[in-house]
């Protein structure tokens, strides 16, 4: 039970403002779980209500088992990584490490062994009597992890700490962080809106759209079978249709978008005949001019080369379609005309269009 975390119908508004709707949500013992969303989804709201630093208006907050709803953030068995550290610069990085310690008034003699255990663990054992101004953006995150950790929260809880890093900094962090969590087996409690980093380093992901939860699961559920049009559009779904469900049988569901595509997809159980839905298609599940079941005819209208891979906008049935390649895909040109194709697998149903 120690760790658990429990939002039980949590709301909080700022005056007409909802930041948070009645939310539920279960952060089991030793998880490392994301809140993903857009700027102003209620993600760092939510975080905030754990923490002890604002109060919801309606709905209970348990942690480790126990009710926490009116208990100020300072009693709280949590503690907070801030999106930009809050360090002291007056202080060393022991010294930082050390403060919450003092405060609590623990002797100077264990003090200075804990915090050489701490600096350890996060990797800046040689470090301990640098000043804060002599570090780096990821040593400067490290010592805000050892901060955080060295009063051995029930919960640890993180905000965006890496949006000041540059990306290539920030995937080394993403991995450390992971790995940390991994030896530690203390709950972790991550706020991001980069989706590449809940995938990355998450075990659950719980994606928030307007003070609410839209959809939870591993990163590999989340990835493949997004429940929602949101859901999909923020994990890069960039193919997505209103659609019209025609005939249904023998594992097959008919599919015509509003512009006259048409095309079948794997039926799950969900589909029903002469019912609106929203469909989408991965760009790397489409290949042109392959062998797949689904297969379309349109023209090419634009690239975008990204390095890696590239981006093809095929014009099909007045929609277009976002298709991904390798760098190594056949030389094509504007106007030139071809087929898409893709398995019924890959096609997505996400919910019914307002």
């Amino acid at each position: 039970m120690r760790g658990a975390l429990s939002f039980q119908a949590v709301s909080k508004s700022y005056g007409s403002t909802a930041a948070v709707r009645d939310v539920s949500l279960e952060v089991r013992p030793g998880e490392f779980l994301t809140l993903l969303g857009p700027s102003g989804c209620g993600k760092s709201t939510l975080l905030r209500l754990a923490a002890g630093f604002e109060s919801p208006d309606s709905g209970r907050v348990a942690i480790s088992g126990r009710d926490v709803t009116g208990v100020p953030a300072h009693r709280r068995p949590v503690n907070m990584v801030f999106q930009h550290y809050a360090l002291f610069p007056h202080r060393t990085v022991a010294g930082n490490v050390a403060f919450g310690l003092e405060i609590a008034g623990v002797p100077r003699s264990e003090i200075a062994t804990r915090v050489s255990r701490v600096l350890e663990t996060v990797r800046m054992a040689a470090l301990g009597d640098r000043r804060i101004d002599q570090l780096s953006g990821g040593q400067k995150q490290r010592v805000a992890l050892a901060r955080a950790l060295i009063l051995e929260p029930d919960i640890l809880l993180l905000d965006e700490p890496m949006s000041a890093l540059d990306r290539k900094l920030r995937q080394e962090m993403q991995v450390e962080v992971k790995h940390l969590h991994e030896r530690l087996g203390t709950t972790f409690l991550f706020v991001t809106h980069d989706q590449e980093e809940a995938l990355t380093m998450s075990d659950r992901v719980a994606v928030m759209n307007d003070g609410r939860v839209e959809q939870v699961g591993g990163p590999e559920d989340l990835y493949e079978r997004p429940r929602t049009r949101f859901t999909a559009e923020f994990l890069a779904v960039r193919n997505l249709w209103p659609a019209t469900v025609g005939e249904v049988g023998g594992g097959r569901a008919a599919i015509t978008t509003d512009g006259g595509a048409t095309f079948s997809a794997l039926d799950d159980g969900a589909f029903r005949r002469g019912e609106r839905v929203w469909v989408g298609v991965r760009p790397e599940r489409i290949a042109i001019d392959g062998a797949a079941e689904n297969r379309l005819e349109g023209m090419l209208e634009d690239e975008v080369y990204l390095g890696d891979r590239t981006h093809w906008r095929v014009k099909v049935a007045g929609e277009l379609l976002i298709v991904a390649e390798g760098v190594l895909a056949p030389q094509r040109r504007r106007g030139e005309a071809v087929a898409v194709t893709f398995a019924p697998d890959a096609v997505l149903r996400l919910g019914v269009p307002e």
